[in-house]
């Protein structure tokens, strides 16, 4: 259950013109937890960078001329994701200049190193229609301090990342298996006694915001909605 959640910045928005990658950040995660073990990582482009990326990150050709290229960390940035699952928020744009970069240097794409790539944007979307799913709004939504985020950056980005994607999972870690549990003894015969399930009910509150959610889905939907038809159906 090994995640690592990812950033980066770049020259500009456009690999396939010739924007590279600037900065990387990453932050693992095991067992919904943040473990304290990164990669962080400046780069010399190896080309000017564009004055509305400048403006976006504050990361200048003259702080990243004496920066190692992509060539001389990626054995290190492909040791520390291979085999995670990636999370990554607009998941196309960083995995594409990943790839580009990788692909430069004739290596696999990210595909080929990681388990999955989940991607928060898509998620954010599916869960929030119609509203802002940037990282700034994402913070505001599930209450990550965002106070010290004055310009994009790439490991602070992906720590911010972590708490929200953390926020807008909460409750799925019952679905991850505890392959440190103790096994069951089943071998004398007995049977597995289980503790009283336990029954919670939504609040009024609850209640109400879902019944908001199910009102934006049919709206985005010109009125098909499949819980309100189901709820409907039950009710007649």
């Amino acid at each position: 259950m090994r995640k690592i959640v990812l950033d980066t910045e770049t020259t500009g928005l456009d690999f396939r013109t010739g924007d590279r990658v600037i900065e990387i950040g990453c932050v693992e995660l095991r067992g919904r937890q943040l473990t304290g073990q990164r990669f962080h990582a400046y780069l010399n482009p190896e080309r000017e960078i564009d004055p509305g990326a400048i403006a976006i990150h504050g990361l200048t050709n003259e702080f990243l001329a004496d920066k190692p290229k992509f060539a001389e960390i990626a054995g290190d940035f492909m040791e520390f994701v291979r085999g995670a699952e990636l999370v990554i928020h607009n998941a196309a744009f960083d995995v594409g200049f990943l790839n580009n970069e990788l692909g430069l240097l004739k290596q696999g794409n990210i595909d080929q190193l990681c388990s999955e790539v989940i991607d928060t944007l898509r998620m954010a979307r599916d869960m929030r229609p119609g509203k802002k799913n940037n990282l700034n709004a994402l913070c505001s939504e599930f209450g990550v301090d965002n106070s010290g985020r004055q310009l994009h950056g790439a490991l602070l980005d992906a720590e911010l990342l972590a708490e929200v994607y953390l926020a807008m999972t909460r409750g799925q870690n019952s679905l991850e298996i505890e392959f440190d549990s103790p096994a069951v003894d089943y071998s004398a015969g007995g049977t597995r006694q289980r503790p009283p399930l336990v029954v919670l009910r939504a609040s009024d509150a609850e209640l109400a915001d879902h019944n908001r959610v199910l009102g934006e889905i049919a709206k985005d939907s010109k009125g098909k909605c499949l819980w309100r038809d189901l709820a409907g159906a039950a009710a007649a």
